[in-house]
């Protein structure tokens, strides 16, 4: 299994404002010169955050974007999950009607088990133990490849 691109990003896009916070907006095209990703996907993956209220923006010369929420009170589980649509990996597992198959496969539960331990996982590590890790300051939020 592999996250898309856009709960990754968004992931680094919320990791970044998070190092960078102060009582300033930050400009969206700072973090994309940062994180090495494009302007426009960041756009993108910005407005299911704000909606979601974990970022707010400021209009105007000094505007930009702040975390809505302190990084100890977000969780990667949450963006994940927001970002990619749901917490399930496997589509019969939370839409058994999409599959003909679902009462009688037995992999399907192994999805659902599968989807809960990740996702229980990964709502147990905040922002802020991932900036209090110390490998942020070692990686400078890595980049990694594809």
């Amino acid at each position: 299994m592999k996250l898309s691109t856009r709960s990754r990003y968004g992931t680094r896009l919320i990791l970044d404002m998070a190092q960078h916070e102060g009582n300033t907006p930050i400009q969206l095209g700072d973090i994309a010169r940062r994180q090495n990703i494009s302007l426009k996907y960041l756009e993108q993956i910005i407005r299911p955050l704000k909606r979601a209220r974990y970022i707010k923006s400021f209009r105007g010369s000094k505007g930009g974007h702040m975390l809505n929420k302190p990084p100890e009170h977000i969780t990667v589980g949450e963006v994940v999950a927001l970002l990619e649509g749901g917490s399930i990996l496997a589509h019969c597992s939370g839409s058994p009607e999409r599959c003909s198959r679902a009462e009688q496969c037995p992999t399907r539960y192994l999805w659902i088990e599968a989807s809960n331990a990740m996702f229980a996982r990964l709502n147990q590590i905040t922002f802020a133990d991932l900036l209090n890790s110390g490998k942020v300051a070692q990686a400078e939020i890595c980049v990694p490849s594809s």
